[in-house]
C-alpha cells in the first residue's frame, strides 16, 4: 500500500521524503489555508521534491468552472493529480479531464455508490473519507471493504485512496481491507515509524555498549 501525507506544510513533506516512506502527498483548501501562501507556490514547491504524486483540488462547484481549474493544475507540473468533488458537476468534469488525459482524485465519498460513479466516469483516485463517518456513527473501514470488492468484481483501474485517517489502527485496517493507499497526517505517520519499545531496546542495547572493553570497541557509525 502506498502511503501519502495529507498536508500542504513543506517541512513535513520534506522529512517524511527523506526517510523514504512518502508516495505521494494529498492537499485540500482547508490545508493550504493553513500554510499562508500561494496555492501554486506550494504546489511547484511539493513537486520540485520529486514526489510524484501531488493532489490539488479545485474550488468551482459548476462543470466549467473545474474544467477550467483543473486543466490549470495539471498544467503546473506533471505530478499533479486534480481532485474534483463527488457531485453531478464533479463527475462530469471528471469524465472530460480524464478523457483529455489528466488524471483525477474524485473526493469527499461517502458511499460505496458513489466510488462506483467515480470508477465509471475514470477518475484515477477515488478517495472515502473513512474518519468523517466514523464521526457519524457509521462504519469507515466498511465502506473501504465494499469499495475494493466492487472494483475487483468489475476490474475497474480506479485506485482506492483511504483519506480522513485518524489513527495508526486505521492505516493498518486500510492495508487489510486492500486500499491502494492512504493519505495520512503528518502526527499519525510519525507513530507508525515510532514504537515505545523500540526506544527502550535502543536505549537498553547503547547502555550495553557502553560495557564494551575499549580495545576492541568501535564507534557505532563503524560498524
Amino acid at each position: 500500500m502506498k502511503l501519502f501525507l495529507d498536508t500542504a506544510n513543506l517541512a513535513e513533506i520534506r522529512t517524511m521524503w527523506e526517510i523514504g516512506i512518502l508516495d505521494g502527498v494529498t492537499t485540500n483548501p482547508s490545508l493550504v489555508a493553513k500554510e499562508g501562501r500561494v496555492f501554486e507556490d506550494v504546489l511547484k514547491e511539493i513537486c520540485a521534491l520529486g514526489v510524484p504524486s501531488v493532489s490539488a483540488e479545485v474550488v468551482a462547484t459548476e462543470k466549467e468552472g473545474m474544467l477550467k481549474e483543473g486543466r490549470y493544475l495539471a498544467a503546473l507540473h506533471p505530478s499533479i493529480y486534480v481532485k474534483c468533488p463527488m457531485t453531478s458537476a464533479g463527475l462530469a468534469a471528471t469524465k472530460v479531464l480524464a478523457a483529455e488525459g489528466i488524471r483525477v482524485n474524485m473526493t469527499l465519498v461517502f458511499s460505496a455508490n458513489q466510488a462506483l460513479l467515480a470508477a465509471k466516469v475514470g477518475a484515477t483516485y477515488v478517495s472515502p473519507f473513512i474518519g468523517r463517518l466514523d464521526d457519524h456513527g457509521e462504519d469507515g473501514m466498511a465502506l473501504i471493504r465494499d469499495i475494493v470488492q466492487i472494483y475487483r468484481n468489475y476490474h475497474f483501474a480506479t485506485q482506492v485512496l483511504a483519506a480522513s485517517i485518524r489513527h495508526p489502527v486505521h492505516v493498518l485496517d486500510a492495508a487489510k481491507a486492500g486500499a491502494d493507499i492512504a493519505t495520512l497526517p503528518y502526527g499519525v505517520m510519525e507513530k507508525l515509524v515510532t514504537h515505545p519499545l523500540t526506544d527502550i531496546g535502543l536505549a537498553r542495547f547503547l547502555k550495553d555498549w557502553e560495557k564494551v572493553p575499549k580495545s576492541v570497541r568501535v564507534s557505532p557509525s563503524d560498524r
